[in-house]
């Protein structure tokens, strides 16, 4: 989720819930050989570069790869990677078109789904790809086949209000953490007040240990971005630049300036 984008030229996406469900309505503007996916208001929740379409397009969800930083290169070969709120698809599109690796995204809301499938060329079901309608909570915590296998977990879960995500407590983190292997990570979106920032902190490390969470400074619009670990440990100095530069060249991600925006957690007073 982003700022809102100038000069919207909003189309309405057809939505097929059920009628007791009360979700956001999805609205798609262009501007600029950008598309943009939004909930019902102008705030950006996702965005596809129309002539590039598996380019991640906006900055906070390029840093939300940042996990890869903790993956030897060879390790890319082959991985199981979730996503939990399906935003326009940018990371699952990556995950399954640039990596080829077997990729589940949950998604609460089935008009983003077919939006997503309209507009953001989210390919159809396959052998390694899922998408799953379902409410990412419970997803996550009946996962058992995903249990201890998770490469990569990427969490963007908001909603039209922008407030704070809207599964942020100490048991959702713990049942994320079940689901990494053993060499996985999890980055999760974190925007909004200051205080809301430092709670979504504490209860990551809570789940995780504070030794296995670090951050990416904030976006300009104010989104950081979370990482947490299932094994404590930082990659040295040299390798963490020669793993930057192979993601700078394989993928074109940013990868050597997430190096000098990452800070390793400092547990401090939560606020109330």
């Amino acid at each position: 989720m982003n700022k809102p984008v100038s000069k919207p030229s909003p189309r309405r996406a057809a939505e097929s819930r059920p009628p007791e469900v009360t979700l956001p309505e999805v609205t798609i503007s262009e501007a600029d050989g950008v598309r943009y996916l939004h909930l019902g208001t102008p705030w950006v929740q996702g965005a596809m570069q129309i002539r590039r379409p598996r380019a991640i397009a906006l900055d906070y969800v390029q840093r939300m790869m940042c996990w890869m930083l903790w993956r030897a290169p060879e390790s890319f070969d082959d991985g199981l990677a979730v996503q939990l709120g399906l935003g326009a698809a940018a990371i699952t599109r990556f995950t399954h078109q640039e990596l080829k690796w077997s990729t589940t995204a949950v998604e609460l809301n089935p008009a983003v789904i077919l939006a997503c499938r309209r507009w953001f060329r989210l390919p159809a079901d396959g052998e390694r790809l899922s998408v799953v309608p379902a409410d990412a909570a419970r997803w996550v915590r009946e996962a058992d086949g995903c249990r201890g296998r998770v490469s990569a977990l990427c969490i963007d879960l908001y909603d039209h209000d922008a407030a704070a995500p809207v599964l942020d407590d100490e048991a959702f983190y713990a049942d994320c953490r079940a689901l990494l292997a053993d060499d996985g990570a999890m980055t999760v979106n974190l925007f909004g007040r200051r205080a809301s920032f430092a709670r979504s902190m504490a209860r990551i490390a809570a789940a995780f240990g504070a030794d296995r969470l670090w951050y990416l400074a904030p976006t300009r619009e104010g989104n950081t971005i979370a990482v947490a670990t299932h094994t404590a440990g930082l990659p040295d100095s040299a390798t963490l630049r020669a793993r930057a530069a192979n993601i700078e060249a394989r993928y074109g991600l940013p990868a050597r300036r997430w190096l000098h925006l990452l800070h390793a957690w400092r547990p401090g007073p939560t606020p109330p």
